[in-house]
């Protein structure tokens, strides 16, 4: 398993979260090669480590409403 340094990290909260406290994403897109995906309400919990290519496919899932 490899280790990312995120100290550094710029987290931007998804523009898809709620304002209410529910369902809140922040990324990480600064890392080069990998694309980190954390809960904003949780920023010490788990980090999931996405590829660019697997972000991508989200992100467009996303814009066509299929998430």
């Amino acid at each position: 398993m490899k280790r990312i340094e995120l100290s550094s990290a710029t987290w931007t909260k998804s523009s898809h979260s709620d304002n209410d406290h529910g369902n809140c994403i922040e990324a990480a897109l600064d890392i080069p090669g990998s694309v980190p995906v954390r809960d904003s309400k949780n920023p010490t919990g788990p980090v999931l480590d996405l590829s660019p290519a697997a972000w991508a496919t989200f992100v467009t899932a996303v814009r066509q409403q299929r998430i």
